[in-house]
């Protein structure tokens, strides 16, 4: 009799002691279920069934948790009847609310993450930017969306809450101004994309020059070519003038070449021989404009400059062309007897002048 009292008495904590226990079986059944199914979606060529068992693999083991002890609290208060466990089926909400949150995030990530390496890998074109700025807002709405769900869950009146922050929006605005500039800064650039993550920009203004590493909300960084990274708020960006090189069609290759004086006869017939070795160069773009001409009589050389575009604009290889082309008109210059000219000067002397050097040079040679 005294043992069936207690047995009655306590039979709540056995109560509570199977459900913990059933709780760690389902957790490490779930644990091996989701490992199966990763690993049979890792055999298919679908990325969606992978990026959703990797998203679904913490917060699904934390929801058999949450959900057990919730559940052993709700028989413990049931029994004791603490006012503390009155916040059980609140806190299980809060934590549903967390995980489903969490689990939206993780899939975004990831699906972000794989679409680029998935398109990359079978080598077709995509918007890095574009992609990011879907992930990105997908991703503030989620949380925005979760924490007015989880305000309502407490009960806070949420219209009265935004009332307040129609007022108290005008103070926070001015003291982040700063924020909500840079804010909008990124959203413009992302908008209207005068430049994307890989880019190559430049900006005379604020002396800023290297490649797009990635486009945030707040700043942008750039990866310098001397490799140093620079953070730049996005509100500088709609306030300079910002060159995309990496969106150029062509490379222009321009010099000026000067040749004697003494070799001014043969200069057209050398002009004529360039303009026809850039017109055959399959590096060179004959469609764009092609000038071969003479452009002045310099103080020590007859000049005339070459205008072409390369059909690359990789700027190694487009040196690489630059140097090949360079050489070939020099051995044209060299084939018609006449010579890259130097910087010369030329004294004109008086006959008195002439008389005493050929004074001097007698008396020397004498002695």
């Amino acid at each position: 009799m005294v043992f069936q009292e207690i047995f009655e008495k306590y039979i709540w904590v056995l109560q509570v002691f199977c459900v913990v226990a059933l709780t760690l079986v389902a957790a490490v059944i779930v644990n091996k279920l989701l490992r199966h199914f990763l690993h049979k979606a890792s055999l298919s060529d679908n990325i969606l069934d992978d990026i959703l068992i990797e998203a679904l693999t913490g917060p699904t083991k934390w929801m058999v948790w949450l959900l057990g002890i919730c559940f052993a609290g709700y028989i413990v208060g049931e029994k004791t009847q603490s006012p503390i466990f009155d916040a059980v089926g609140s806190v299980r909400d809060l934590g549903i609310i967390v995980l489903i949150t969490w689990f939206s995030i993780r899939f975004s990530k990831s699906y972000e993450s794989r679409y680029i390496s998935y398109k990359a890998a079978k080598k077709q074109s995509v918007d890095v930017t574009l992609v990011s700025l879907f992930g990105k807002l997908f991703r503030a709405s989620v949380i925005i969306t979760s924490g007015l769900v989880v305000l309502q869950t407490m009960g806070i009146n949420i219209a009265g809450l935004l009332a307040f922050g129609g007022v108290g929006g005008i103070a926070v605005g001015m003291a982040a101004r700063d924020m909500i500039a840079n804010f909008f800064g990124g959203l413009t650039v992302y908008l209207d994309q005068p430049f994307k993550v890989g880019d190559w920009i430049r900006s005379s203004e604020k002396e800023i020059e290297g490649t797009v590493e990635d486009i945030g909300w707040r700043r942008t960084v750039i990866r310098t070519f001397d490799k140093r990274p620079l953070y730049i708020p996005n509100a500088v960006f709609t306030t300079i003038t910002v060159e995309n090189p990496s969106r150029m069609t062509h490379r222009r290759l321009y010099e000026t070449i000067g040749v004697r004086y003494d070799d001014v006869d043969v200069l057209p017939i050398i002009l004529g021989k360039i303009k026809d070795l850039l017109n055959q160069s399959s590096d060179i773009d004959s469609d764009q404009t092609l000038m071969v001409n003479m452009n002045e009589f310099g103080p020590s050389s007859v000049d005339f400059f070459i205008y072409a575009h390369t059909h690359t604009t990789d700027w190694k290889l487009f040196h690489e062309i630059k140097e090949k082309t360079l050489l070939q008109i020099s051995e044209i210059i060299t084939t018609h007897k006449a010579e890259i000219a130097f910087p010369t000067t030329t004294i004109q002397l008086s006959a008195m002048e002439n008389e005493k050097i050929n004074e001097l040079t007698v008396t020397s040679k004498t002695s």
